[in-house]
């Protein structure tokens, strides 16, 4: 390749035969390879046969080297940019070092091909018709929580990471938020050797998670079910129980009664008393 393009590569997410013959030409063919974690993209490359100089490029240096980048782009050379896996810039690096190329007028080409979200959102059994992409949630319980209330009036299909240390935490704060009967996917390990999806609904997807410690290892992907409108409009019931309810029992009682009542999660009952 001789002109002086971007070319963001989608590379496996596990399995490595899982990459285009254009991303293999492209890879092969590209001046430098600007990798977010060099030694995983030379496993990739070793295993098709490809030995191509690679640059490292990632959260703590991307501010860094992404102009210089741009400088080797603006000198005629050919880059690609990689990610550890699937396609870059979805919760990983990359966005300066694209929108610099972009905004010097480089070209810079999308080289399509494996992606987590699209992956599980595809064997899910959820709605796909939309959908949102909300990445990692946040590490702390607090901020999850919060970032949950946010979402639970969310009527598209959502889609999360999560890692295994936190796996266990997320179920269970989405549970709690979102109501125990949330239908969910939990895709683990897709592509790898011990790939699992646990279908169900939240309280069910939790009691396997307990019940099998080999269901918290791993790299996970989230896929929950947005809000139905007849769930909105028994919650609707249940907040004007429990508002009728204060008269006669502090506000948490009050709520977890008409939340049992009417079959919906008491937190959102309480959170619509403030």
């Amino acid at each position: 390749m001789t002109d002086a393009r971007l070319y963001v590569v989608a590379t496996p997410i596990g399995n490595l035969e899982d990459i285009t013959l254009r991303a293999l030409e492209v890879l092969g063919g590209v001046d430098v390879i600007a990798a977010e974690d060099t030694r995983r993209t030379r496993i990739l490359l070793t295993r098709h046969q490809l030995d191509k100089p690679m640059v490292s490029l990632q959260e703590h240096n991307e501010e860094q080297k992404a102009p210089r980048l741009v400088e080797r782009l603006a000198g005629g050379e050919s880059i690609a940019l990689v990610s550890d896996a699937g396609t870059p810039l979805l919760s990983d690096p990359g966005y300066r070092f694209v929108a610099l190329a972009a905004q010097a007028g480089i070209e810079v080409v999308a080289v399509p091909g494996p992606s987590a979200i699209t992956a599980a959102l595809s064997i899910s059994g959820l709605p796909t018709d939309r959908f949102t992409f909300e990445g990692f949630l946040p590490a702390r319980h607090i901020a999850r929580v919060k970032t949950l209330e946010r979402l639970r009036l969310e009527t598209r299909t959502m889609v999360f990471f999560e890692s295994s240390h936190r796996i266990r935490e997320s179920l269970s704060d989405l549970a709690d938020v979102l109501g125990a009967d949330r239908p969910l996917a939990v895709c683990r390990e897709m592509t790898k050797q011990f790939e699992t999806v646990l279908r169900g609904s939240l309280s069910e997807v939790m009691d396997r998670v307990e019940s099998d410690s080999n269901q918290s290892r791993g790299e996970f992907v989230l896929v929950v079910a947005g809000n139905e409108p007849q769930q909105q409009d028994k919650l609707s019931d249940a907040v004007l129980l429990a508002q009728s309810l204060l008269e006669f029992l502090p506000a948490s009682q009050a709520a977890r009664v008409a939340a049992r009542v009417h079959e919906v999660s008491r937190r959102e009952v309480y959170s619509a008393l403030d």
